[in-house]
């Protein structure tokens, strides 16, 4: 097996700090992408209150255009993050800090793009049920603990619920369709 699948799957009951981790970051991406951002959206099991996580926080990152995309790939290349690229060949480009479950995920992205929306409509349905939240941190924490830290087995295993939920988060009457979008970058007048 390759050395990555030996990386330790660590989840956590939810820590009520993550919502403050995430807004740091953002500030943070707001510097190092500044101009360039149209959105920035907690997304990823941390941003659900109450959900068990991995430690990092996933962010995604919506700019202006598809066109600043290179651009954005520089600017967080050289502040230090890992580049790991459009892995999915499905628009999101993707970086780290930290290390395996520790640290930071950044998508880049450009408006519109479907994995983006898809997550969002997860993350809120996930927000708006309880139910669902605790049977997907279930799911999370018995698959980390079965895994013998294969990645592959905890993602892939993971699936099937997500896809579920996507689509009850685009067709329950509590969304009505509608994400709830993250924050932008604030500006100075």
């Amino acid at each position: 097996m390759p050395l990555a699948k030996y990386k330790a799957i660590v989840v956590l009951g939810y820590d009520p700090a993550w919502p403050t981790q995430f807004e740091e970051i953002k500030d943070k991406l707001c510097r190092l992408l500044d101009g360039m951002v149209a959105d920035i959206a907690h997304i990823g099991s941390t941003s659900v209150p109450g959900l068990c996580a991995k430690p990092k926080i996933d962010v995604d990152v919506v700019l202006e255009s598809e066109e600043l995309i290179p651009q954005g790939v520089e600017r967080l290349k050289l502040a230090g993050y890992t580049y790991h690229g459009n892995k999915y060949n499905d628009g999101m480009w993707a970086f780290t800090t930290g290390r395996s479950s520790f640290g930071e995920r950044v998508y880049l992205c450009a408006p519109g793009t479907p994995t983006h929306q898809k997550r969002l409509f997860f993350r809120d349905h996930l927000r708006a049920n309880p139910e669902d939240s605790a049977t997907y941190g279930e799911l999370k924490q018995r698959l980390a603990s079965e895994t013998d830290n294969d990645w592959d087995h905890y993602t892939g295993n993971k699936g099937s619920f997500c896809s579920l939920h996507r689509k009850k988060g685009r067709l329950t009457p509590h969304s009505s369709g509608q994400i709830t979008q993250g924050s932008h970058c604030s500006r100075d007048p």
